[in-house]
């Protein structure tokens, strides 16, 4: 059997998954955008690297709403979500502006194909200078990627366009 763990923002999904496989359903039943993980591909590279937050994100849901609906159903208490559930701005940032982007990586394919992003996601924004601007093309939010530029200090504006097509900008700061 396997042994149980805690359902908090930080743990993995994949881990969630294999902690709690009678709960899959209800992740999916959560979110539309969460379906995805039925796709292997997408099990194996995303869910191994997203935590339970970052795919709250992804799928559009308050983090403690995710977070204790999963408790819930798992005969857990209550978790105090508190700070995750801060939205998220939408509008269009002061920094943004078209002609500053300098670099654009669809990685649609990349996904689609079982492959991991972000180290060549890191490598473009090493690669960026003062001033410019990282275009990511993604089937969802990328919430890995997201908190890492933010964790970095990039400025970063999630876009979406569509239920299966994200554009998130990573903006270096000038100075």
């Amino acid at each position: 059997m396997t042994s149980r763990i805690d359902i908090t923002p930080e743990t993995k999904v994949a881990a969630f998954l294999e902690a709690f496989p009678e709960l899959e359903e209800t992740l999916l039943q959560i979110s539309p955008a969460f379906a995805k993980m039925k796709n292997p591909v997408l099990r194996r590279t995303v869910a191994k690297a997203a935590n339970l937050g970052q795919a709250a994100k992804v799928g559009g849901v308050a983090v403690g709403e995710l977070i204790n609906r999963l408790r819930k159903a798992a005969g857990l208490g209550e978790y105090d979500a508190g700070a995750h559930d801060a939205s998220e701005a939408t509008a269009v940032p002061g920094w943004f502006k078209p002609e500053a982007v300098h670099n654009t990586l669809d990685a649609v394919p990349l996904i689609e194909s079982g492959e991991q992003p972000l180290p060549l996601i890191t490598r473009k924004l090493n690669e960026l200078t003062e001033g410019d601007i990282f275009e990511l093309v993604t089937p969802f939010v990328p919430a890995p990627a997201v908190d890492m530029g933010k964790n970095r200090g990039f400025e970063v504006w999630v876009k979406k366009e569509s239920d299966d097509r994200i554009r998130t900008y990573f903006y270096k700061h000038d100075g």
